[in-house]
């Protein structure tokens, strides 16, 4: 488990924003097809949080149905995954690229390992890109971004209710 007091995360376009309490459950990286489909990924990267220690706190989900046990919430304005949920379960799986701070819940494990890609374990030696001389392209996205930003905002966009 991953000790956390507070844990917030959202949406890409900002328009679904949530927040976790407490503890985050099996931390771990699942391989199968369902989550690589709903990822738009090779693997999807979730843990768990208890149902009363979670809030929806901006907007509301949109739900898909990957199964007849499992439902998957997404933005329904950018596409954003950010959930998978059991409904009759008494926790909520986060999909922990949308938590503001990514880097503080750390995989301890992988499941479904037999529809893992048979090169995952040759992704740490590939070639690094090297950073741009020259921030243009950088500076140029930075200036346009539509994203939100990785905390809670009181409005998003600026000045618009949310």
């Amino acid at each position: 488990m991953t000790k956390a007091t507070a844990l917030s995360g959202g949406c890409q376009c900002g328009a679904v924003r949530y927040r976790a309490v407490g503890e985050l459950g099996y931390p771990h990286l699942c391989h199968c097809r369902m989550c690589q489909k709903a990822a738009g990924n090779y693997f999807m990267p979730l843990a768990s949080a208890k149902r009363e220690d979670f809030t929806v706190t901006r907007g509301e989900p949109k739900w898909f149905y990957s199964s007849d046990i499992v439902r998957r919430g997404f933005c329904a304005d950018c596409g954003t995954p950010l959930f998978f949920d059991s409904p009759d379960a008494d926790s909520i799986n986060i999909v922990l690229g949308s938590l503001d701070n990514p880097d503080k819940v750390k995989p301890v494990m992988q499941s479904n390992t037999g529809r893992r890609m048979s090169w995952f374990h040759e992704l740490a030696a590939l070639p690094v890109e090297p950073e741009p001389e020259t921030p243009d392209r950088e500076n140029a996205v930075a200036a346009s971004n539509h994203q939100h930003p990785d905390h809670d905002t009181a409005d998003w966009p600026s000045g618009a209710s949310a």
